[in-house]
This record gives structure tokens, C-alpha cells and sequence, in this order.
């Protein structure tokens, strides 16, 4: 087994640093390099300290079996959220997908309808209407794209997403996790 690939695979998927985890355990940056490269072996209390900052136990770390990707999603697994006061239905394609780096999900506005406004962040977010119109507010500008056309933004400004249509509107919506 490679233990250097395998602590660098886990603080790739930690969105860690070197120099990060490097902090957390009390190691130079230039050890970790050396210990994902297996130029270095450390010693059973720092092997130990670095699966404790990366959230993996030793059990799992030396598991033959990795687990899997998981790949494929059922309709049944999804989750959905509506509220009528706002007028807008929610559904989570991919479950615990907030956990990830983007969270897919559909947006279907009813007439009139609008998404809760976001606060500034470092996400980007990408849509596809697929049914109606949509009305994106991002700052003090509006724009509008209609069924067969996407939409890509960053979040740095404060941002709504609003039903711009006489009738029902759908967005498939992909935003990344990223805050200020």
C-alpha cells in the first residue's frame, strides 16, 4: 500500500494544503511532501495525528476495499422542499450533496415565484431553464434567460433567483459550496 498516495488523496478531499495540514499536525510542509511522496515514514503518534486532522480512522485508512464512487442516483433518494409562501419547490438530485463541492438542484417556480436571496460568497452557480423564464438579480443588475438557455455567476455580489413567466418555470441549478 502507498500510505503517502493515500494521505494525499485525503487531504486533497479535506480541501487541504500542505502547508494547511502541515499547521494542524505541527509537521513542516516539506515533511508532508516528503511523507505523500514515501520519501519519509512517520512515526505511529504523527501517522496517528494525521489521520485524527484528516477524519479518518486507521481502520478505514488500511481498508483493502475502498468504498466506491457513487455514481448513480434514484428518483426515490431525492429530496424535496417547497415553500408556498415564496412559491418555489426545491429538489436535491444528489443526496448530502451540501457536503460536496456543488450541489445540483431542480428549481420549479410557480407564477410569480422567487428563491430566497443569498448573501455574497465565493460559489458559482450554474442553471439551465428547461421550462419558462427566469429572472437572476445580482447586485443591482437583472438578467434573464429563458428555456434553453444556461446561466453561469459568481456569488460576490448579493443574488435571487425569480420566475419570469406567465405560468410555471423550472431551473436546473448547480451551485459550488464555497463561502467567504
Amino acid at each position: 500500500m502507498e500510505i503517502g498516495k493515500r494521505i494525499k488523496n485525503l487531504r486533497i478531499q479535506k480541501n487541504l494544503t500542505q502547508e494547511e495540514l502541515g499547521e494542524r499536525t505541527d509537521l513542516s510542509k516539506g515533511y508532508i511532501s516528503q511523507l505523500e511522496r514515501d520519501l519519509s515514514s512517520p512515526s505511529m503518534e504523527t501517522f496517528f495525528d494525521i489521520l485524527e486532522v484528516l477524519g479518518c480512522s486507521p481502520k478505514d485508512f488500511f481498508e483493502e476495499g475502498q468504498k466506491e464512487q457513487r455514481v448513480v442516483y434514484s428518483a426515490e433518494e431525492m429530496t424535496d422542499f417547497e415553500d408556498e409562501e415564496k412559491g418555489y419547490q426545491m429538489k436535491w438530485l444528489v443526496p448530502e450533496s451540501n457536503e460536496n463541492e456543488m450541489e445540483p438542484v431542480l428549481l420549479t417556480f410557480k407564477e410569480s415565484g422567487e428563491f430566497k436571496k443569498f448573501a455574497p460568497s465565493l460559489s458559482e452557480t450554474f442553471g439551465y431553464v428547461t421550462k419558462g423564464a427566469i429572472c437572476i438579480e445580482i447586485g443591482l443588475k437583472r438578467y434573464y434567460a429563458k428555456k434553453g438557455e444556461s446561466i453561469y455567476f459568481h456569488g460576490t455580489k448579493e443574488h435571487q433567483l425569480k420566475n419570469d413567466f406567465n405560468g410555471e418555470s423550472q431551473l436546473l441549478l448547480v451551485v459550488t459550496n464555497s463561502y467567504l
